[in-house]
């Protein structure tokens, strides 16, 4: 429960003001109910009695009326501001939760990052926050809500009946719906995760379908992966079937709770007028209002059954801000450009202390403007030095400092800023080519973005089609494999950056292609610092050409240039 109390907290604070009046108008609604079908009960009554009596030509027949038109209209002016109020302060609340999870999940560290799979990542972005809304609107607010109503409940039947039928009423009705929405809370609880956990489970599934169709096809294994999502489906439409009967059976239990408090206010109260301590009005007054005061529990029945879906959105949520808040790094002041300076000094990383280490004793230093090429077998550690000095890794032994300052010391929009990194696995987003390359650089003009794809010869490819305006899917279809590397490779030049990582930049690439790229990239950024991942002859041959040199690195072994 200390999650759902943190998230519950997270949400009132948001705007406490939108969620006071909120939680007012929630018992003004539940008040006006009780009220309405009370006095229209008791309007009923006396009435009937009044013209049995031989007065009904003086019965006051206006201000009761005036007062059931008033309850009920009331009573929809409330319901519609609380929804304004109540629903608006808590989806602007979700909203900005969703951003500060993506933030977090953002400043994670790269090596997490690189395991993560995209789907559970936007499962948890986007599920566990659909599922919090009910924190607020479906239990809290009920909750409270329905408790000032039976309090307040207490004191009008006692000052307008007696004290032994309003106890009978709120006593009956407090006791009978605790414990059927606690009973609903607990056999509920399960079935709801699993069906939370089944719903996650479905769009993974879907998600990844859609992104290895081709391969399910050729492998002749889509069958079982449609399996799959249908045995996922069923499952959450089972634990659904589950949740709803126990919301239905605490819906049984509540209008048994109501029909004994009805039943027994109507005995006291048919005593109680015959030896003549109430009228006939007011004890239908008081059995109309039992019946009505039944109605503070039903927000209350699917809040308690999703329970346990809330509960479990809550914790991994909460963990996600605790993990966001101790990973913030304040942001020192901004420094001057960098011009590029890497040194890496007896750099040492393993994945593990049992395993053998990725990189061991790496000593490497760049100055502005130098040009090295890493070459060395497959797996060998080329890929991981770039990451080491992008500073997405943390070395173990040893230090990385650009500039004589080490990574950590650098805020990271500085960092950033300074450094560009092309992977050996690059995403591209649905959109222009203009949309793709300003996820680097939002306010990048079109002349600074049509000279970063002349640099890098894509744009006698892209004019055809439509220039800047070319629209691509997210993996690049229409493209082929060179030309997606070489629209990731003009993403990552488009800063300019004073430190460029590049990992294999050429391939797909042929050779007079190759040489064409890479003389574009010197010309495009003729100060920058360059560190390639090389596999492929072009690259080595033009690092040496322009004034650099090779760094071979070799498996486990010191290394130091």
């Amino acid at each position: 429960m200390r999650w759902l109390w943190q998230i519950y907290r997270l949400l009132w604070r948001a705007d406490k003001r939108a969620m006071r009046r909120g939680f007012a108008l929630s018992v003004a609604v539940l008040v006006a109910g009780a009220a309405l079908l009370g006095l229209s009960g008791w309007f009923i009554t006396a009435a009937a009695a009044a013209g049995l009596a031989g007065a009904g030509a003086v019965f006051d027949v206006f201000r009761p009326s005036a007062g059931v038109r008033f309850l009920a209209l009331g009573r929809t002016a409330a319901r519609y501001g609380e929804r304004i109020l109540t629903h608006d302060a808590t989806l602007r609340a979700l909203a900005n939760l969703r951003v500060r999870l993506l933030a977090g999940i953002a400043a994670r560290p790269w090596r997490q990052l690189s395991r993560m799979r995209g789907s559970q990542a936007l499962n948890r972005i986007v599920a566990d926050v659909d599922a919090l809304d009910g924190v607020m609107l479906r239990l809290a607010l009920p909750l409270l809500a329905g408790a000032a109503t039976l309090a307040l409940g207490l004191a009008v039947l006692t000052w307008l009946t007696t004290p032994i039928i309003a106890l009978w009423v709120v006593g009956i009705l407090g006791l009978g719906g605790a414990a059927s929405l606690t009973v609903a809370a607990m056999r509920a609880r399960r079935a709801a995760r699993r069906a939370e956990a089944a719903m996650q489970a479905l769009r993974t599934r879907s998600m990844d379908m859609m992104r290895a169709k081709t391969d399910l096809v050729m492998h002749g294994v889509l069958d079982r992966a449609r399996a799959d999502f249908h045995g996922a489906a069923e499952r959450m439409e089972a634990a659904r079937a589950t949740v709803d009967r126990a919301e239905h059976r605490a819906g049984l239990a509540l209008g048994g709770a109501a029909l004994l408090a009805a039943t027994g206010a109507l005995g006291l109260g048919a005593a109680l007028v015959q030896d003549g301590t109430l009228t006939p009005a007011q004890a239908a007054l008081e059995f109309f209002a039992a019946l009505a005061l039944a109605e503070v529990f039903g927000p209350l029945r699917r809040g308690v059954a999703d329970l346990g879906r809330m509960m479990d959105a809550a914790r991994r949520v909460g963990r996600q801000l605790e993990q966001a808040n101790a990973a913030h790094r304040p942001a020192p002041p901004e420094h001057a450009p960098s011009p590029g300076r890497l040194a890496l000094q007896n750099v040492t990383l393993r994945e593990d202390r049992a395993m053998a280490p990725v990189v061991s004793g790496v000593s490497l230093t760049l100055a502005p403007g130098d040009i090295v090429a890493l070459t060395g077998p497959s797996g060998c550690g080329k890929s991981t030095i770039l990451h080491l000095a992008a500073g997405l890794l943390e070395a173990n032994e040893g230090h990385v400092a650009l500039d004589g300052r080490v990574m950590a010391d650098w805020s990271e929009a500085d960092l950033r800023a300074r450094v560009g990194l092309l992977p050996q696995r690059s995403a591209l987003t649905r959109g222009t080519v203009a949309d793709i390359l300003r996820v680097a650089l939002p306010d990048a003009s079109e002349a600074r973005m049509r000279a970063v794809l002349e640099a890098v010869a894509l744009w006698p490819v892209l004019a055809p089609r439509g220039g800047l305006q070319a629209e691509l899917s997210e993996t690049g279809t229409g493209l082929s494999g060179g030309e997606t590397r070489r629209l990731a490779l003009a993403r990552v030049l488009l800063r300019r950056p004073a430190l460029l990582l590049l990992d294999e930049p050429t391939t797909g690439l042929d050779h007079d292609t190759a040489r064409a790229v890479l003389a574009g990239i010197r010309k495009l950024c003729p100060q920058s610092t360059i560190l390639i991942a090389s596999h492929s002859p072009a690259e080595t041959e033009w690092a040496q050409a322009s004034g650099g040199s090779r760094f071979p690195v070799t498996t486990n072994r010191d290394s130091r240039m």
